[in-house]
């Protein structure tokens, strides 16, 4: 122990005991060490491919875009059809295409409900990848 009872020479000694501080700093060093590994998450990422394949010379790929525009009414590529029409115009679509991309843009005055109707029935007509494009403001 730091401290004396006195033995006549230099009385009491002020000397700090840190024995038990260090014993309790390993322990917390230990666990630290054991838990930090077990506690990290993973999130999949798609990566772009460093070494891209060139592209053959052809026509682009043409983008289809629905839009969702206010009292439910929507526009695939600038053709409106209605909500009854749209699943089996959009498995008409996709069906034959090799990418199953859709671009979907709902209006500033759309609502909430309809652009998710739009994104479901994307993804029951065979759509794999659906894209948010910015709202339009009147």
């Amino acid at each position: 122990m730091a401290m004396s009872a006195g033995d006549g020479e230099g009385g009491l000694t002020n000397d700090i005991n840190v024995t038990p501080m260090i014993d309790v700093l390993l322990v917390l060093l230990i666990i630290f060490m054991v838990i930090v590994p077990m506690a990290r998450k993973t999130i999949d990422v798609q990566l772009p491919d460093p070494t891209p394949q060139p592209v053959p010379p052809g026509p682009p790929p043409q983008n289809i875009v629905l839009q969702v525009m206010q009292d439910g009414k929507f526009k695939i590529n600038s053709e409106e059809q209605p909500r009854s029409n749209l699943a089996k115009r959009l498995k008409e679509i996709f069906d034959p295409r090799p990418d199953k991309l859709i671009f979907v843009k709902g209006d500033s005055l759309a609502t909430y409900q309809d652009v998710i109707f739009a994104m479901d029935v994307a993804r029951g007509s065979g759509v794999k990848v659906i894209g948010h494009m910015p709202a339009t403001t009147p």
